[in-house]
């Protein structure tokens, strides 16, 4: 089996930790997870395209064995995707991302003109700032963000983790390879057996409200702005896909950014819920090579 090498960039108090799978000197491929995991959700489909590219992964801020900020804004994301590209100096990327690491590309695509051959991105989360609506987020909304709070932090150990997430409606559908890697990577020994996320409801709370925000039209960022427009910049390649089992609002987000990025062309994963690379690495890989030819 082919072990990633762990690695991060950047001083300690804004580390980004990295895996690459794979020698250098093939062309990069740059993959970003989504909200709440962890690089190490990508192994499956890494290990696969590692024979063409030169693979990396990063936990974004906030996860994994990454710096744990105050601010958790798109943007924020966006410019660690900068600072990856730049530490590593790779041009010619390949990127794939998942839900609002998705995002992180789209967005850094703007930041970076030039550096990606081609972006693959499933269920981005978006608004269209065309659209924009006033006001902030409604009850309902508010709840399922501080409903995050409310999730279950610590366990008694890792296989405790697994047999509680086995039958999670989350997770039922993802490989037992991707949720081990999840349970090994997502959490933090305590040293007595136990072990803690690593994103902590605190933590994906305060990514939420932004995320929230975006799928409710009424984001409208920080002091830089809404920086969805930029989408309609995309100087490279884009495939998104949607998944047929996911939720309504992932594809209508999927639809907003369509309707942004020029040229951009579409696909969708049939039997696959929203985390399909890691319910159908195989699936997402013969994808991946597709769009590439």
């Amino acid at each position: 089996m082919l072990i990633p090498h762990r690695f991060s960039i950047g001083p300690t108090d804004a580390e980004i930790a990295m895996l690459q799978w794979g020698e250098s000197g093939k062309p990069p491929a740059l993959l970003v997870h989504g909200t709440g995991f962890v690089a190490d959700v990508w192994d499956e489909v890494a290990r696969e395209l590692a024979s063409t590219y030169t693979v990396y992964a990063l936990d974004r801020r906030g996860h994994g064995a990454s710096h744990k900020p105050s601010s958790y804004q798109f943007l924020d994301f966006a410019e660690d995707i900068r600072r990856v590209i730049e530490a590593l100096d790779l041009r010619d990327v390949y990127g794939i991302g998942h839900s609002a690491g998705a995002t992180d590309l789209l967005l850094a695509a703007k930041l970076l003109p030039g550096r990606f051959t081609r972006l693959f991105v499933v269920e981005p989360t978006a608004m269209d700032p065309r659209a924009a609506r006033a006001g902030s987020l409604d009850e309902d909304s508010i709840a399922r963000v501080e409903g995050a709070l409310r999730r279950r932090a610590e366990f008694d150990s890792a296989d405790a983790v697994f047999e509680r997430y086995r039958t999670s409606p989350t997770f039922t559908d993802w490989t037992e390879a991707s949720l081990r890697a999840y349970v090994r990577h997502g959490f933090v020994p305590l040293g007595d057996g136990r072990v803690r996320l690593c994103c902590t409801p605190e933590i994906e709370a305060a990514m939420l409200r932004p995320i929230y925000e975006a799928m409710a039209q009424v984001y409208v960022g920080d002091i830089r702005g809404n920086p969805f427009g930029s989408l309609a910049e995309i100087d490279c390649p884009v495939r998104v896909a949607t998944n047929a089992k996911s939720g309504p609002v992932y594809k209508v987000m999927a639809a907003r950014a369509v309707s942004l990025i020029p040229g951009v062309s579409t696909m969708v994963f049939e039997g696959a819920g929203h985390c399909v690379a890691q319910e159908m690495p195989a699936a997402v890989v013969k994808a991946v090579r597709e769009f590439a030819r």
